[in-house]
């Protein structure tokens, strides 16, 4: 099998509850994966919207994942390192494209070929790209889209 993320709360490609978005409880849904390549010593994810009227918009970061765990529940706060999003905010920000619009939300989940980035909480998207670089083993993709 090749390595693979998912998620319990909605299908590949499918409508993100509105519990995870701005108009719910604005809570991570539960994420899962399997079969992480051999050299994996942690994980870190990214939660991104490519279809934000500004660019590419960061809604989620987190490293220094553990390499035993191999899921996140809804509202995970005590797993890795959160960083601050475009929202301004650490950890999470939900799915809050304007009205009217279905924008994809797309959840890339790294196998780090390190136990630990050299990156403190709080960091910032760019710092974020610069710690991971050279240091990927493997990725998984996962898509879910919203509309307001």
């Amino acid at each position: 099998m090749a390595f693979h993320v998912f998620s319990n709360a909605f299908t590949e490609g499918g409508t993100i509850p509105r519990l995870h978005s701005c108009e719910g409880a604005d809570v991570s849904p539960s994420l899962e994966w399997r079969d992480p390549p051999s050299g994996t010593l942690s994980f870190a994810l990214v939660m991104d919207d490519p279809d934000a009227p500004s660019g590419l918009w960061t809604h989620w970061m987190l490293w220094d994942i553990p390499a035993r765990v191999r899921t996140l529940a809804q509202g995970a706060k005590r797993v890795g390192v959160a960083g601050v999003n475009d929202f301004g905010k650490p950890g999470y920000g939900g799915p809050c494209p304007p009205a009217g619009q279905t924008h994809r939300y797309i959840f890339r989940l790294y196998a780090i070929g390190a136990a630990a980035l050299s990156l403190s909480a709080g960091a910032k998207r760019r710092a974020f790209d610069a710690a991971i670089a050279g240091k990927v083993v493997g990725e998984a993709v996962f898509m879910g889209r919203f509309h307001r």
